[in-house]
């Protein structure tokens, strides 16, 4: 008996017999979803008092992702955890996604299905309604573009300018651990292109690949600081590295700001993978690699009290005056320059 998959043609279908297939799994679960996939646009209703965010993400196939290695489910949860995690980083509540797909004729219903099901479980566990979205052909292989809406009270929404000198630098979970996972995979894929028989050597490595391939997005500290009365001074989610999420939040609040290097959080799994296995800096990891998808946040040293023990939040150092610049203060004692060196799109 074969276990090959049966493949559906999308041309069988066409692009709203697929739309129709796809949709049939979503419903409506926000009362603001007033009328989603079914007409030219979708409607939706905020709460009286309250401002939406939009965000939209494009990812490419080979610039972004990586077949070879990524699973079609797992990129679809990830598309979406990528749109989730900007309306966290403005401190709202998602609510809505479009989706718009490229398709190249090498991708079958079942492998649509697939990325879907991972979209699916994302609108599941983030709570937010599919709403419409696009479908068009491509020549250079799959695109995956997410529009996402978020609500939040007017007076809780943050931006990347509103820093004041003097507050605290914050960071969630820890960095550079989906940065070595791709490594980690990038490693792996040289060895089959060159060996094809030979077997990938992925064990004990379980954290810093999921941490690429399925990453999160850190909704749950935006309930929690809501919960403690905490609004930031200033957010934004880091998906190209650390250094430069941080420029990003000093040149538009007009300020200078140290980080410590011993403050910055890295998971066990990441130093050693990176020190070991890929004679890496994990340092420079953790401020150059991207893809954490963790928040980067400011709050007045006021509400210290209220985060000082909190198991997952880190306070890295604090924004001064722009005179001084931007910088990372070493172990060794020294004060280097930060510069944006992450992920650069052209």
């Amino acid at each position: 008996m074969s276990d090959k998959k049966e493949r559906t043609e999308i041309s069988s279908l066409g692009e709203f017999g697929l739309i129709n297939k796809l949709k049939q799994h979503f419903t409506l679960e926000q009362k603001s979803s007033i009328k989603g996939i079914d007409d030219d646009a979708a409607i939706i209703q905020p709460h009286e008092g309250e401002q939406m965010v939009v965000s939209t993400d494009m990812l490419m196939e080979n610039v972004h992702f990586d077949l070879a290695f990524h699973p079609l489910k797992h990129l679809g949860y990830k598309a979406v955890t990528c749109n989730i995690s900007d309306i966290a980083a403005m401190n709202a509540i998602p609510t809505q996604i479009t989706v718009a797909l490229a398709l190249s004729s090498r991708f079958s219903v079942e492998a649509i299905e697939e990325l879907y099901q991972g979209i699916h479980k994302a609108c599941q566990d983030y709570k937010v309604d599919l709403i419409g979205g696009d479908t068009t052909s491509s020549r250079s292989g799959l695109a995956i573009c997410i529009t996402a809406i978020g609500q939040a009270p007017a007076q809780r929404i943050v931006c990347r300018n509103t820093a004041q000198k003097g507050d605290v630098i914050c960071v969630s979970g820890d960095l550079g651990g989906a940065y070595v996972g791709l490594q980690i995979l990038n490693r792996e894929k040289q060895v089959y292109q060159a060996a094809p028989l030979a077997q990938p050597k992925l064990d004990g490595y379980s954290y810093i690949l999921e941490r690429y391939l399925k990453p999160e997005a850190r909704m749950d500290l935006v309930h929690e600081l809501a919960a403690l009365d905490i609004v930031p001074t200033s957010m934004i989610d880091i998906s190209d590295g650390l250094s430069s999420e941080l420029l990003h939040i000093c040149k538009q609040s007009k300020l200078g700001a140290v980080i410590f290097e011993e403050n910055i959080p890295l998971a066990a799994q990441t130093i050693e993978t990176a020190t070991n296995d890929l004679n890496m800096s994990v340092l420079t990891c953790a401020l150059n690699g991207g893809d954490d998808y963790e928040l980067l946040f400011t709050i007045k040293q006021s509400d210290y009290e209220k985060l000082k023990n909190h198991p997952d939040i880190h306070f890295i150092g604090y924004m001064r005056e722009a005179e001084s610049g931007v910088s990372l203060a070493t172990r060794a004692g020294q004060n280097i320059t930060i510069n944006a060196q992450g992920w650069q799109h052209f």
